[in-house]
């Protein structure tokens, strides 16, 4: 008599030809996971993947692992834009110590403002995506940046590995032609309802409840909505890149630091850093948004940025919401003329 094979056996065959059971909390993930996309989690999956990125990757790489793959080396591109990064914000601090007393304070004042400039161009392109990435999810249901953790099965590299795992994390979305659908149904064996996923997105749609198939009604308005979203992230977060660069070069920002150490443990110094950020960052505000008092397009150049970067949001919004193609309610009734005859070749 065949038997069925039991999908919940685990067995592990070790080098000396032994069976050896495994220990599934020995594993983060026993399978590809959905998570919730909530801080904690975008900031693990950060931390992660910047770890990996400065440590494991590399060395897996060098010595030229037949498990490197694509992932690991786009993970990697983090180190370069971090390094450059940090070589463009001490590329005048490091060298006006050898400058006179004048010179070093001029060098000074432009090297933080590079240093700011890189870090709120990197802080704002990261965080504008939000302000397409929510109100879509807000008006259709629809999170392209839901995550999901992806166990890699490795291949052996010698002969003592057994089952060598390792972990992605991933985009549901990230792939327009294959979004990971399958891991949006609902787990009926909890007494989960398979589609409750799938019956929200076409109940906020105002597609119906409790349809038939609300999977097969929805896909492609997902598959629609995330192309337009991710299209709109990618123009406006260059925009308040731009934005972000130029508040850091606003003149008060040059003042921030006089007289000041991040120290923290110089409690008064310390302390007068944080107020003159404060009232620096406070200041340079309303530099950037009324502009100077110079005759010319430089009044309104941060008015201007402000009003292309909200609109290119707010554009991308309203295109991802509104061009919608609902799939039509008609059946065969409503185009079937019963009254007549027809012939079916």
């Amino acid at each position: 008599m065949i038997l069925p094979v039991r999908q919940n056996l685990n067995i592990n065959f070790s080098a000396n030809g032994q069976e050896q059971q495994k220990d599934p909390q020995k594993l983060k993930y026993s399978h590809d996971t959905l998570l919730k996309n909530n801080l904690l989690t975008r900031t693990r999956i950060g931390i992660d993947k910047l770890s990996n990125a400065f440590t494991l990757y590399p060395a897996k790489g060098l010595k030229g692992s037949e498990n490197s793959n694509f992932y690991e080396f786009l993970t990697m591109g983090t180190v370069p834009y971090l390094v450059g990064s940090g070589m463009l914000m001490g590329v005048f601090n490091f060298a006006n110590k050898h400058y006179e007393s004048f010179s070093k304070s001029r060098a000074s004042k432009l090297g933080n403002k590079f240093a700011l400039g890189v870090l709120f161009y990197g802080l704002a392109k990261s965080i504008s995506r939000s302000f397409v990435s929510k109100p879509v999810k807000a008006l259709t249901g629809v999170d392209v940046e839901l995550p999901y953790a992806k166990v890699i099965y490795e291949l052996p590299e010698n002969v003592n590995d057994t089952d060598i795992t390792s972990i992605e994390y991933h985009k549901v979305f990230e792939s327009v032609e294959f979004p990971r659908f399958d891991l949006l149904y609902g787990d009926e064996a909890k007494g989960e309802k398979r589609n409750k996923y799938y019956d929200k997105i076409a109940a906020k749609l105002g597609i119906g409840k409790d349809l038939t198939d609300s999977d097969q009604e929805v896909k492609p308005i997902i598959r629609d909505i995330v192309v337009k979203t991710t299209t709109a992230q990618n123009l406006s977060q260059y925009f308040w890149a731009a934005c972000g660069v130029g508040y850091a070069f606003q003149k008060p920002w040059e003042t921030a630091f006089n007289n000041g150490t991040l120290k923290f443990w110089k409690k008064e110094e310390f302390m007068r850093t944080l107020n003159n950020i404060k009232n620096a960052a406070k200041e340079s505000w309303h530099d950037f948004y009324k502009g100077t008092s110079e005759p010319g397009i430089s009044k309104y150049s941060g008015k201007l940025l402000l009003g292309a970067a909200a609109l290119s949001t707010i554009a991308g919004v309203v295109n991802a919401v509104t061009t919608i193609d609902k799939p039509s309610k008609l059946d065969a009734g409503d185009v079937i003329d019963s009254s007549k005859k027809y012939v079916v070749n």
